[in-house]
């Protein structure tokens, strides 16, 4: 059984994938929770498909894919958080066009080169295994910079997460937090990108704070329990996929959905179980 749990751990390619895997993690439940709190995930899938054109772009201009997706993902950003002040359009609509926006343009981008590469392909379903001792240094830097915040912002966030109109009558500049989140959003999304790739970031970024969400009503529990839960995940996936020669970013999410329906169904107070059991007390009484 040792023998078993070290193995992974004397590649040094596996060292840098667990690195990454359980930063990137950390680093999306630190902003998922307030993604999760707000009921805002649509967001995460929009940014993630806004990245695509510009590593499209990027790929294409021949330049960092890393950076030319952060560039396009903060810029639909800033976009869908200025026009969504208008009243007449809710949140959620405004977020739904440029999604498909961003993921047409991805798509003629790439239709003007005769084939699709390595690079392009990793980025979509992400190459955590082919990572180098850069990646994982600038994992850790932008993550560390980007949790700080979070936790700087915390309560303002909480605040207008809760109540937008009451944030804004008390002196919260509203929209400065819009602002501030959106792109902690789409940092997050990039740097879990080599993780798990374009298709699956959203599920770093929402699926453990919502399991965790079902456990507990505080923030500070649930960015912890959040925490657990994507590092555990994170850990059992690339387990999986050495053991079985299977693909990482994958396996990392279908263990944390798993530790998600486990959640559903027996988390103390708001489970599926403990519902039922309520009930069946209650119809007995």
């Amino acid at each position: 059984m040792i023998e078993w749990l070290a193995e992974p751990w004397t590649h040094a390619f596996m060292q840098r994938a667990f690195a990454v895997a359980v930063m990137s993690a950390v680093v999306c439940v630190a902003v998922g929770a307030f993604v999760v709190l707000r009921g805002m995930a649509f967001i995460g899938d929009a940014v993630a498909h806004a990245v695509f054109p510009g590593v499209a772009v990027g790929f294409v201009l021949h330049v960092n894919l890393t950076l030319s997706g952060a560039v396009a993902g903060v810029a639909t950003a800033l976009a869908i958080v200025l026009i969504s002040q208008t009243r007449r359009l809710k949140e959620d609509t405004v977020i739904g066009i440029f999604w498909a926006a961003a993921f047409g343009l991805g798509i003629v981008v790439v239709s003007t080169q005769e084939s699709y590469t390595g690079d392009l392909a990793s980025f979509l379903f992400g190459q955590i295994l082919a990572l180098g001792d850069e990646d994982v240094a600038l994992v850790g830097a932008v993550g560390a910079v980007l949790v700080a915040a979070t936790f700087l912002l915390r309560r303002q966030l909480v605040a207008v997460s809760l109540d937008r109109e009451t944030a804004r009558a008390s002196g919260l500049p509203v929209l400065a937090l819009d602002i501030a989140l959106y792109v902690m959003v789409t940092v997050a999304i990039v740097i879990a990108l080599q993780a798990v790739g374009n298709i699956l970031v959203l599920a770093l970024l929402v699926t453990p704070a919502a399991a965790a969400r079902l456990v507990t009503d505080r923030l500070g529990p649930m960015v912890l329990a959040g925490c657990a839960v994507a590092a555990f995940g994170a850990v059992a996936g690339l387990y999986l996929s050495f053991y079985y020669d299977l693909a990482a970013g994958g396996l990392i999410v279908l263990v944390i959905t798993g530790v998600f329906l486990l959640a559903w169904l027996l988390a103390p107070r708001h489970g599926l179980v403990a519902r039922w059991t309520r009930r069946r007390t209650a119809a007995r009484a």
